[in-house]
């Protein structure tokens, strides 16, 4: 059976998630460097018997997403920083993109890099990552609306195929 229309339904729909993540990202600020945007995206599979809908992203878009806990700093999800802090050296490239200059000494020279890196490494070991709900949030709006659609193109689509139905067998 071809399920031509589901597929339409459910393309439009990871559609407008991708989208409105991206969109998300962006109003939030969360989009310095374009990895995360752009590595969102998701595949469809259609099966004999089955569709999978698969969305893809950089690894780090769930904790983005859904938020770490730190130290002192607790949210609700499931990651959290216990006795590892995050990398100095991983905070180089944002470091650098978003223009952050570490304040003057009493000698009047800027902190370096370097430890500037490990105070941010650190703070986020301590506070954690707030949760963004950049994905979940348009994909749960998105997801309210797809059953009535898809049930009625899962009818229109097994009369398309011209599938036998006894006279008694309710089509809706």
């Amino acid at each position: 059976m071809q399920l031509k229309e589901v597929e339409k339904i459910l393309n439009k729909f990871s559609k407008y998630v991708v989208q409105q993540a991206r969109t998300n990202l962006t109003k939030s600020k969360k989009n310095s460097s374009k990895k995360l945007y752009n590595s969102i995206e998701y595949d469809i599979n259609v099966y004999k018997d089955s569709i999978d809908v698969l969305f893809n992203m950089e690894e780090y878009g769930f904790f983005q997403d859904l938020g770490v806990s730190g130290k002192k700093t607790k949210y609700n999800t499931p990651y959290s920083y216990r006795s590892k802090m995050p990398p100095s050296k991983s905070f180089s490239e944002w470091v650098i993109r978003k223009g952050l200059k570490g304040t003057r000494d009493k000698k009047g020279r800027f902190i370096p890099r370097k430890s500037l890196q490990y105070l941010i490494a650190r703070s986020v070991f301590m506070n954690g990552i707030k949760p963004s709900f950049f994905f979940t949030k348009p994909f749960q709006r998105a997801f309210k609306y797809l059953p009535d659609e898809l049930r009625d193109a899962f009818i229109f689509d097994i009369e398309q195929d011209k599938m036998f139905f006894p006279e008694n067998m309710n089509k809706n």
